[in-house]
Parts: C-alpha cells; sequence; structure tokens
C-alpha cells in the first residue's frame, strides 16, 4: 500500500474533528487574542433591547404638543405616499403625555414603570434610517448595512474585547416567545467574521440546545468517560508533544464540561427571591409579559456572570396581522400599543432597577433600539401609523451616560430628525467609544478592504458622554 494512503484510526477521527475544535478552541481562548481598548472605557459590557416593528417614537418617547394641536388636519406640505399607501391626516397619540423625573422628561402615560427612568436615560430623538422595511431596518440597526451578510454590533464587540467568562458564551441574544424578529438569525449574525463571534440564541422558554446529558447515560458514567478520554489523550499527547491539534482538543473538553455545569446554573431562574419575581413579573397571568419578565431576569443573571453583549428581544417578526406579534401598528394603533406596552413597560424597567441596585451599571452600557419610526398622520382608511424612517428614537443609559438629557430634535410634529440628525453609524461609533474603542480602528479585513463595523461614516454623539 502506498505509504500517503496509510492512516491510523486516531489520526482519521484527530482530523475530523480539527475544524469543531478549532471553533471550540477560539472560543476557550477568546479571552487570551482579545484586542486591547484604545483607550480607557467606560463600560464592559452591553446590554442591547431591541423592540422589533418599529416603536412610535410619538407615541411612546417623542411629545409633540403641535400634534395634539392640530390633530385632525392635513401635514402642512403635498399629501405623502409612504410604504404602505396614501396618509390621512396628523393623528395625536391616543394616550397623554407625562411629565416625570427631576428632568421633567415627558414620556407616555402607557409607561408608567419605565417613567421612573428618565432622570439616568439620554434619548436620541433624531434617528434616522436608510430603509423603510422591516427586515433590512432591523438589520441595519444592528449591523449599520441594509443587507445580510455584515457582523452584528455584538458580533465586533466580541471580536474585539473578548469573554469575561470562558465558561460562558460571549454574545448571547434572548429571543421572544412569539419568536425570531424580522431577517431572524440574520440580526446576530458574525457575517463575516470568524463563526465564534456569532450569538448563541436561547431564551428562559427555550435554554441551551444539545447542552443536558441524554437521559440513558448518568452523570457518573459520563464522568467515568470523560476521564478515560483525558487518560487516553494524555498518554498519546505525551508520546506525541508536538501534536498541538491534541492539547487543544483536550482543552476544549474541558470547556465543554464547564459549560455542562454554568449554563444550566445561570439558566436556572427558580432560585431567584420572590420579591425579585415580583418585581419583573414572571408570574403575570399575561403569558407573553410573564415570558419577556422571565427573559429580562434571564438578561440580568447572563450580565452578572460575565456575558459581554446580551441582545434581548421584546416582540417578533410580523404576522399575517399587522401589529399582532410586534409593534408595527398599521391599522390599530391603540389596541396594539395597549397590548405592547405592558408586556415591555414593567419587566424592562424592574431589569434597569434591578442593575442599578446591584451597582451593575457602572459597567452595563443599556441601549433601547428599534428600526426605525412612524409617521405623525395616520394610514389613510385605519387608525394606525405607516413607516417613518426619517424619524425615530432610541436611548443609551448607564455606564458612561450622561443621564436625564435629550439629544437632538425631530420637527414639531414628529415627521423628521431636524436638529442634531443622528445616524445608525453614530449610535455605534457612540457605543464602541464607551468600550474604549474607537471606530475608525477596529477593522477587519475582508475582500480586500479594512471593514468596520460604521463602514465609512459615523461620529460619536459627545452629549451623551457623562
Amino acid at each position: 500500500m502506498n505509504a500517503s494512503l496509510e492512516f491510523s484510526r486516531r489520526q482519521f477521527l484527530g482530523q475530523m474533528t480539527t475544524g469543531l475544535t478549532g471553533v471550540a478552541l477560539s472560543r476557550l481562548f477568546s479571552a487570551e487574542s482579545k484586542t486591547q481598548p484604545h483607550f480607557t472605557p467606560k463600560a464592559k459590557q452591553v446590554l442591547q433591547i431591541f423592540c422589533p416593528g418599529a416603536a412610535s417614537h410619538v407615541d411612546l418617547w417623542d411629545h409633540k404638543p403641535m400634534l395634539e394641536k392640530y390633530d385632525g388636519t392635513p401635514l402642512p406640505g403635498a399629501a405623502e405616499v409612504t410604504f404602505q399607501g396614501k396618509n390621512g391626516n396628523l393623528m395625536k397619540s391616543p394616550w397623554s403625555f407625562r411629565a416625570a423625573g427631576q428632568s421633567g422628561k415627558r414620556i407616555s402615560s402607557m409607561l408608567t414603570h419605565m417613567a421612573r427612568h428618565v432622570d439616568d436615560i439620554a434619548f436620541i430623538h433624531s434617528m434616522s434610517s436608510r430603509t423603510n422595511t422591516h427586515g433590512p431596518g432591523c438589520i441595519n440597526m444592528n449591523s449599520c448595512f441594509t443587507r445580510e451578510g455584515f457582523p452584528s454590533a455584538g458580533s465586533w464587540v466580541s471580536y474585539a474585547l473578548g469573554s469575561l467568562n470562558e465558561n460562558l458564551p460571549t454574545y448571547i441574544a434572548i429571543q421572544d416567545l412569539r419568536g425570531e424578529p424580522p431577517n431572524g438569525k440574520a440580526n446576530w449574525s458574525n457575517g463575516f467574521l470568524p463563526a465564534q463571534y456569532q450569538a448563541v440564541a436561547m431564551a428562559a422558554q427555550q435554554p441551551l440546545r444539545n447542552l443536558a446529558r441524554p437521559a440513558a447515560i448518568s452523570s457518573d458514567e459520563e464522568k467515568a468517560t470523560r476521564d478515560f478520554l483525558q487518560f487516553i489523550n494524555s498518554q498519546h499527547a505525551a508520546a506525541h508533544p508536538g501534536n498541538s491539534e491534541l492539547q487543544a482538543r483536550m482543552a476544549a473538553y474541558e470547556m465543554a464540561a464547564k459549560m455542562q455545569l454554568t449554563a444550566p446554573e445561570v439558566s436556572d431562574l427558580s432560585g431567584e427571591p420572590q420579591h425579585v419575581h415580583d418585581l419583573y413579573g414572571t408570574g403575570d397571568p399575561n403569558k407573553l409579559k410573564a415570558a419577556y419578565a422571565k427573559n429580562c431576569l434571564l438578561a440580568r443573571r447572563f450580565l452578572e456572570q460575565g456575558v459581554r453583549y446580551v441582545s434581548l428581544y421584546c416582540a417578533s417578526r410580523a404576522s399575517a396581522v399587522d401589529g399582532l406579534l410586534n409593534w408595527d401598528a398599521h391599522k390599530t394603533l391603540k389596541a396594539d400599543y395597549e397590548r405592547h406596552c405592558p408586556i415591555f413597560d414593567q419587566p424592562t424597567a424592574a431589569l434597569l432597577t434591578d442593575l442599578k441596585q446591584r451597582g451593575m451599571l457602572n459597567d452595563v452600557l443599556v441601549v433601547w433600539c428599534t428600526e426605525f419610526g412612524r409617521m405623525p398622520t395616520h394610514q389613510q382608511g385605519t387608525s394606525g401609523r405607516d413607516h417613518n424612517p426619517d424619524a425615530f428614537t432610541t436611548w443609551m443609559m448607564g455606564a458612561g451616560i450622561k443621564g436625564g438629557i435629550s439629544h437632538g430634535e425631530t420637527d414639531e410634529f414628529g415627521r423628521r430628525a431636524a436638529v442634531d440628525v443622528a445616524t445608525v453609524y453614530d449610535f455605534y461609533a457612540t457605543v464602541l467609544h464607551l468600550l474604549g474603542l474607537d471606530h475608525e480602528k477596529l477593522t477587519y479585513y475582508h475582500n480586500g478592504a479594512k471593514r468596520r463595523l460604521t463602514d465609512v461614516h459615523g461620529h460619536v454623539l459627545t452629549p451623551l458622554l457623562a
């Protein structure tokens, strides 16, 4: 037989598992390979709260007295045709706006729990988007690009800074009970970055997959198997000291064993005191609210254990009925938001309260996002609002943020961003800055170009910085 074709069983198995080992090992040693921050960071971790469906700025965060005054009259200027067609007259919010906090910031009366946090929040009222379609809009808000195939912000942060806890994923996406957001997993994709930088998707109702020991195998049997594997691998490694792949595979097995112990423990909410469950509303009779509350509590537990970037979703992709499963209120704004706001309000506010009480906001930057805004008019023939890419609100809170401020303004009706217009590039330039990263220096070579999260745009929103 040709000597070049001779292949031992161990060699075959070793080469077969090289790819898998590379993925596991890259996660295991991500802390060693991480980039050091470009300057002293204000934040170490990020919590992104995303409300897909284009949550309406003029009904939640951006009070417009002129919209109330001129309710029922035409929007000044030419009649507009937007995403779903013609628009009717101006339509005031179905809910009043109430002053909250020492800053007197006015937000929707539907958000009674969130009102307690306005003095810690920096609102960005002048955001604009490059698209008026949900899928590309969500991708844009997560990656700064409207096309799939580009890394999400969480992937960039994972690539740049690595892990704070080698027993858990660096980046986790917590999905809503109602399903994935528009464009699904592309929202937390690694794009062209190595695969280990994509998020691990999970939720309180769906723990990490393929982690549990098969029922037919006892814990003693599993431990004995690992010990035996460790023994024979150690023997082989001693006989072949130059075989670094085997050493790497052994380390990967050890990491997987740690994950089996750590991840289920962090995901188990039963050990939390009853007053914490009551704070979040995990036992609420509204099953959607209770599920989101559990996800909020899960997010806190993962941040507490050092997960670098957590994306938390409140709502899902569109359904056959507009506004049923997410914030896309085309036809029945009042009914839709009276369904969505109670799901969002208490659990989100409880998460912020919990983070603050535990001192975690010294290290955690919290950002709230949606893909674009909504029109100040009603859609013709409906009591809902159409898409508005020209104006929407996002906000930041926590590490390095100056609370109790509002940056930028929309026009008097909320139709367009008018003062200090901001983009998603500016948004993430600011996030990276707070993490100690220069958005112009954080690059990855791909297809002949040094790629950036912020493409060739963006500037830091310095008024937001503490």
